[in-house]
């Protein structure tokens, strides 16, 4: 009897810890063969051209700014042209040839080509784009009778880090690559205003950008954007996809209208920190801090001051800095929200009706499309001069595409930039990504005139090496 009884407690822990490990292990896939090739045709490679214009100097040196000699050789120094080529991923949404990608796949292009399949080649128009998330539209154009395979978006909110993923791209013009990982994290924020990445170590490399990364449904709930990759190397294993929700909201604006409509508070801000809590009084580090409000904004005309920090957005609780424009962007245009804010240790609520981002003065200066790329700009406060990064340098440098800043053309020898040269790319400045030079000067200003004393630099310098730098004004 003894004996039964102890054979018995045996065979109930085996069943308690097998069990588990069965049915875990019934929940990885065997192959992801079935899946690829349902998905493969609605995966394209994009392919793009443009014209690029360089002037080449004939010399092995290059005269100093001001040298008589540089008049008098500038004639040598002839502009030429040559055609460049880049390779991207997408993916169809619609039977009618609409496919989604990167904004910096297509960005600059004159003749964009969609490939089908591995097999057929199409032309395609851009239907719309948005710089800030980093999306395009395009339209294949093709006989109306043609139908393409379409896939459809999932809910990211609902994927868990863990889960199994799978990215089909064109890396490196390789089509039709399948590749395979888990969800490493979610919310990830990579320097962008709106960046809210999944992060993931299914291979991703150069050429993947705008592909789709689908979960076990086959449905896609990200696409492919970003790697970190030090210096020329490829995929080691961190990759970052745009999640489907935030992202198809800004696909169906793109198809509908063209362009996005995202609401606008015109508040300039910034984080809470530990010791901002204390005096203010809050109980713990959180909301928005209104550094600054633009005059006849949404936000002035709601009375809302610097020195605000707005804890709640139209019922949403503002647990970050990082939260307020993700909020405010995904909220209809001429919608009355409710604020709450703390003030002079008080909570107060204000009603503030949006205004519409892209119509603001904000936009337009960040997305001044034609800038004079030749200008240069003296920096007083940094004893440097600078100007626009063009699409011209992003390519002969083999920069990342999407790269914005300023490229430094001048340091004089009292410059605090000691650790800076001629021809580095100032591409963030505390942490804030720079667009262009006027931004570049405002903010300079900006930092200034709040006494900070120190900056902190990222750039690329000659031998093309991002790297953060930190350097003491005073």
């Amino acid at each position: 009897m003894k004996s039964y009884k102890r054979f018995s407690s045996f065979i109930l822990i085996f069943i308690f810890i097998i069990f588990p490990l069965s049915s875990s292990q019934s929940k990885t896939p065997p192959s992801f063969a079935d899946l690829a090739e349902k998905l493969m045709p609605s995966v394209v490679n994009i392919s793009t051209t443009q014209t690029i214009k360089t002037t080449t100097n004939p010399f092995p040196f290059q005269f100093p700014p001001g040298s008589p000699f540089e008049d008098m050789f500038k004639d040598f120094n002839k502009p030429t042209e040559r055609k460049a080529t880049a390779l991207g991923s997408g993916f169809i949404i619609d039977k009618k040839g609409i496919v989604v990608t990167n904004n910096h796949v297509i960005q600059g292009a004159e003749d964009i080509f969609v490939s089908v399949n591995g097999s057929r080649e199409y032309k395609a128009k851009v239907l719309g784009k948005d710089p800030y998330m980093d999306l395009a539209v395009l339209q294949i154009e093709s006989d109306n009778k043609e139908k393409f395979v379409p896939v459809s978006f999932g809910d990211s909110d609902k994927a868990r880090v863990g889960d199994w993923v799978v990215a089909i791209g064109n890396p490196f013009g390789f089509g039709g690559t399948v590749t395979s990982g888990i969800i490493s994290s979610k919310n990830r924020d990579i320097g962008g205003r709106y960046d809210d990445f999944i992060q993931t170590d299914a291979s991703i490399n150069q050429g993947n950008s705008g592909g789709p990364l689908f979960d076990l449904n086959g449905k896609v709930i990200g696409i492919n954007t970003a790697i970190i990759s030090p210096g020329a190397a490829g995929s080691i294993g961190i990759g970052f996809a745009i999640p489907s929700n935030p992202a198809s909201r800004i696909i169906s604006q793109l198809i509908e209208f063209g362009e996005t409509k995202r609401g606008w508070l015109g508040v300039r801000i910034q984080e809470v920190t530990k010791e901002i809590a204390e005096v203010e009084k809050l109980k713990k580090p959180e909301g928005a801090l209104v550094a600054s409000v633009s005059e006849n904004s949404p936000a002035f005309k709601a009375g809302i001051k610097a020195g605000d920090i707005i804890l709640e957005f139209d019922g949403k609780k503002v647990d970050t800095m990082r939260s307020l424009p993700k909020l405010v962007a995904q909220t209809e245009v001429g919608k009355r929200v409710i604020l709450k804010i703390w003030r002079n240790q008080k909570l107060i609520t204000k009603r503030v009706l949006l205004g519409r981002l892209e119509s603001s003065e904000q936009y337009k200066v960040e997305n001044n499309t034609e800038p004079d790329m030749s200008d240069s700009f003296k920096v007083d406060n940094l004893k440097i001069s600078i100007r626009n990064l063009n699409k011209d340098d992003i390519l002969e440098r083999k920069l990342p595409k999407n790269t914005s800043g300023v490229v430094v053309t001048e340091v004089l020898k009292d410059s605090p930039l000691v650790f800076v040269s001629v021809n580095d790319v100032i591409v963030e400045m505390q942490k804030k990504k720079i667009l262009n030079s006027k931004q570049f000067i405002a903010l300079i200003n900006e930092i200034v005139s709040k006494g900070e004393e120190t900056l902190y630099l990222a750039i690329y310098n000659s031998s093309n090496q991002r790297t953060y730098i930190t350097v003491k004004l005073k």
